[in-house]
């Protein structure tokens, strides 16, 4: 009697308590029911002190989800085992999604902390998955009776990526060689995220300050955004950063050949400097490890392990095709530069070789002289409001999107604006967020990303959220926000990868919108830049922010008689680093001596200025490579390049706007990864890519 009583007792406290547990868990803003527009997360709810506990749940119920999964009595099914692992551990996906976006576009030194404590966490709870026998032998069984299962094509493609996804990730191991593998994973999450802190810190601890006579060269614009920098800082004068608007503009106008030196040395030397954020052993660990878990998965090397599941497959393909455009480009290149330095001996240059810190402030005034145009000249045009409205009227023609500014979705900035999107139906189809400025706890660059990604669930279309951000100048007291056509061009880039997920229509998310082969993934988004060279585009949005002028046809002209202006160049710099990238990814080493000289060995032959002999790396700053996704995977630029190429040339002969054309295309972006991507260009195109038309298009050929 008493020992039921004490039995019922405990029972009941065990009740109590697990009922006041999930209050308290539910009371988190990350683990409750979202009734904010279009279950947007709640930003304004969400606190650091959030983060921790809430994924510590989400992962022990994700490892529920997956042990019913293993554990399940009935025969292994394709519902049962492979469906069902695609829709389980979302509340994980919720949660590491919101911290890691965050942590790229608004992060704090609490933040980057919580960042280093969840990255084992999630890392720990992906091998538990992968590395689980039980769920692995019930996906092999699945698998291995595919060609009885009357799967479609989408379903067939799930079934193919989640087992290859198993065992190319170890569920082939034996026990010591998980146990491996689940340390250099461990270890890895840690690093990458070190790599990004490093970056993000030197580049916001250097400021270049400077007084009026300063200038020599600057235009209003730019020493007006330096102003608002400099009383932001709470310094007097001008302050440039290492910021892209700031540096970018310092090193292409300013006339102390002293000063661009400085920069120039300030931004190649990143995370490569004496203190505590050099990233030399940083990225020899990244490679070290990434390599040793390759080899235990019985590659060659990294590289051989990311390209396989990549249009381009294998390394040599990849090497092949980058040396491919360099025979072509190098002497392009080479008589670019030796023109350029001949003009800048006619401006008054004296010394014997023009220097790196000397190219783009030479290269904008011969543009100038040659074409009759300049960013100070074009900058009025593009007032960046005007922009935007301009991409989402692409949009609206191409594929009857609109977009409508909403006030009441939740930010993570004041800044950042909202807006749904709809079909030519007035269907819904997705939430677009933009974040346009640079910030202290923002990374430099421009990304799209996503904080829910499309999918088909229970009979419903879960319609995506996705995010399109860039840094550009900010508005200051007397002008509003305007970019240079080159900042025009990188947001119908980013707002081309944000079109993607936008028109996504899959049945699972892991093959939705842009989980596609990373050298297609750039594809649609450098596709979309072209719309920006248009007349009949540039018309729509390019109007003078003082009177509303429509840019003059002349200029319209000069910008795309300009567009190949430096291409060589331009290639080889591209080269360059898909060369490094492969140089650190496509060979295993036991050792890696100085980076220096490694890089030196790495992209020498695409040198077109002499060396610096200053202490610089490439490498140290490289977030595509070293914490961005990109490793052995920088060269499908140019690989989409070509792509990209090609399928505006459709569209340039039937029409920009053909809507029999944008409907194909529209088609392929809508099928994600649902089918390989050759088969989906080549059903778009109606033939194999050609590189002519992007050599065409250079100035190359």
């Amino acid at each position: 009697m008493k020992k039921n009583l004490l039995t019922l007792l405990l029972v009941n406290f065990t009740f109590v308590y697990l009922f006041a547990q999930n209050q308290k868990d539910m009371n988190n803003p990350l683990l409750a029911q979202w009734d904010t527009p279009h279950q947007t997360p709640p930003f304004d709810k969400i606190k650091n002190e959030h983060y921790v506990p809430a994924l510590q749940f989400a992962i022990q119920e994700a490892k529920k989800e997956i042990e019913a999964i293993a554990n399940n009595s009935e025969k292994p099914t394709f519902e049962n085992t492979i469906v069902a692992l695609e829709n389980s551990g979302a509340l994980v996906d919720r949660v590491s999604v919101i911290l890691s976006n965050l942590n790229t576009a608004e992060t704090s030194p609490e933040l980057q902390k919580i960042a280093k404590e969840t990255s084992p966490m999630l890392s720990e709870y992906a091998n538990d998955v992968m590395l689980n026998e039980k769920l692995f032998q019930r996906i092999k069984n699945v698998y291995e009776a595919k060609n009885s299962l009357n799967l479609n094509t989408e379903q067939g493609m799930l079934l193919e990526k989640t087992y290859k996804r198993f065992a190319r990730n170890g569920a082939n191991l034996n026990a010591s060689q998980k146990e491996l593998l689940r340390s250099i994973d461990k270890k890895l999450s840690g690093l990458y995220l070190q790599f990004g802190e490093n970056v993000l810190n030197d580049t916001n601890g250097f400021l270049l300050e400077l007084q009026e006579s300063d200038l020599q060269g600057l235009p209003d614009f730019v020493k007006e955004a330096a102003k608002e920098t400099a009383k932001k800082k709470n310094k007097t004068g001008y302050v440039f950063t290492l910021q892209a608007p700031s540096y970018i503009a310092f090193m292409t106008y300013s006339a102390r050949r002293d000063l661009r030196k400085k920069m120039f040395l300030a931004y190649g030397s990143r995370a490569f400097r004496d203190n505590a954020n050099n990233n030399s052993q940083v990225m020899k660990d990244i490679v070290t490890l990434r390599h040793q878990r390759a080899r235990l998965l019985g590659y060659a090397t990294h590289a051989h392990f990311v390209l396989e599941e990549r249009m381009a497959q294998n390394p040599q393909t990849v090497i092949k095709f980058l040396d491919e455009l360099y025979q072509t480009a190098k002497p392009v290149a080479e008589k670019q530069i030796r023109d350029l330095e001949e003009y800048a001996k006619k401006q008054g240059f004296e010394g014997e070789r023009l220097e790196r810190w000397d190219y783009s402030f030479y290269a904008e005034k011969l543009k100038k002289e040659k074409f009759a145009i300049d960013d100070e000249t074009l900058k009025p045009y593009f007032k960046l409001d005007n922009v935007m409205a301009g991409a989402f009227e692409v949009a609206n023609k191409l594929f009857g999107l609109t977009f409508k500014e909403v006030k009441n979705i939740p930010v993570f900035h004041q800044e950042v604006k909202t807006y749904e999107v709809y079909d030519e139906k007035g269907n819904f189809l997705a939430i677009l967020y933009t974040d346009f400025f640079p910030r202290d706890g923002k990374k430099g660059g421009a990304w799209m990303t996503s904080y829910r990604e499309q999918k088909k669930l229970n009979g419903k279309d879960i319609r995506p959220h996705v995010s399109l951000t860039c840094n550009f100048t900010r508005p200051t007291e007397n002008k509003p926000s305007l970019l240079t056509f080159s900042e025009v061009n990188t947001l119908f880039h980013e707002f081309g990868h944000c079109l993607h997920g936008i028109l996504a229509n899959g049945t699972y998310q892991s093959l939705s919108g842009t989980n596609v082969a990373w050298d297609f993934v750039e594809m649609p988004s450098q596709v979309l830049e072209n719309w920006s060279y248009e007349s009949e585009v540039l018309a729509s949005f390019a109007k003078h922010y003082q009177t509303g002028e429509v840019i003059p046809q002349n200029l319209v002209q000069k910008i795309k008689d300009a567009s190949n202006f430096m291409e060589g160049y331009a290639t080889m710099r591209q080269l360059s680093f898909g060369m490094l990238d492969m140089a650190w990814h496509a060979n295993f080493m036991d050792t890696i001596g100085g980076i220096e000289d490694f890089e030196k060995n790495a992209i020498s032959k695409t040198d077109l200025f002499p060396v610096v002999s200053e202490k610089i790396s490439t490498s140290s700053a490289f977030s595509h490579i070293f914490s961005g996704g990109y490793s052995a995977g920088y060269y499908s630029y140019k690989w989409s390049e070509v792509l990209d190429a090609d399928a505006y040339e459709l569209f340039k002969e039937k029409g920009i706007f053909n809507k029999e054309i944008a409907n194909r295309f529209k088609e392929m972006l809508s099928k994600g990864g649902s089918e390989h991507p050759m088969i989906l260009y080549k059903r778009f195109r109606g033939q194999d890519p050609s590189p002519k038309a992007l050599l065409k298009r250079g100035g190359l050929l």
